[in-house]
Parts: structure tokens; C-alpha cells; sequence
């Protein structure tokens, strides 16, 4: 079956310190972009959502599920097919599915 070329592409965004993520359309290496990222998308539909716990030196994703339980307190949570946690940290990984799972986000472990 052929692909609709005129299907919009999916939005799929990542945020990791060093994986390439070959399937993301943009890629944010710090939780601060990771927030701007998120806030760019605020009102689209984001396909996928890829996750590192550990970004590099002391930064975590920790941030960017602040900003996303916080959207989903106010009754707006960011529309996000799938989000995939990949982190080699795997209390870090699983702090970060169950903090999101909370609030009713798809999450998936990956592996890492």
C-alpha cells in the first residue's frame, strides 16, 4: 500500500542528551529546550514523544514532566499520541512513566 503524500508528516519530538532518534522531527538536548519544544507544539498534536531521564550533568527530564502533569492539573494536557521513555536509568525511566501514566498520558518504556 502506497502512502498518501498528501498526509500531513507526524510530529514526533525527542528529548535526549546524545541519541541521534532518527524518527524525530526536532530534537531538544536539554530539559530547557525540552520545555520550549513542548510549549512550541502547545496547541498541535504531537504523534510521539521520546524521553531520556538524564540529560547530561546534573539535568534531568524532570522539568519537562513537571510541565506536562502541570498541563494536565489545568485540564489541558498536552495532545500526545504516544510517549516513549528510552533511559538507561531505570528508576529514573520508571519515575518518569509513572508520573505520567498519573495523568492519563499513553506512555511506553523503551529500551534505551
Amino acid at each position: 500500500m502506497d502512502e498518501d503524500p498528501t498526509a500531513p508528516t507526524p510530529v514526533v519530538l525527542g528529548v535526549d542528551d546524545i541519541r541521534p532518534l532518527p524518527r524525530a522531527t526536532r530534537i531538544a538536548r536539554t530539559s530547557r529546550e525540552g520545555i520550549q519544544l513542548l510549549q512550541e507544539h502547545r496547541d498541535g498534536f504531537i504523534d510521539e514523544l521520546w524521553l531520556d531521564h538524564d540529560l547530561g550533568g546534573e539535568d534531568t527530564i524532570i522539568p519537562v514532566v513537571a510541565l506536562m502533569e502541570e498541563a494536565a492539573f489545568n485540564g489541558r494536557p498536552f495532545q500526545i499520541g504516544t510517549v516513549f521513555v528510552h533511559s538507561a536509568n531505570p528508576v529514573g525511566a520508571e519515575t518518569v512513566v509513572r508520573s505520567l501514566t498519573r495523568w492519563n498520558y499513553r506512555v511506553r518504556r523503551a529500551t534505551a
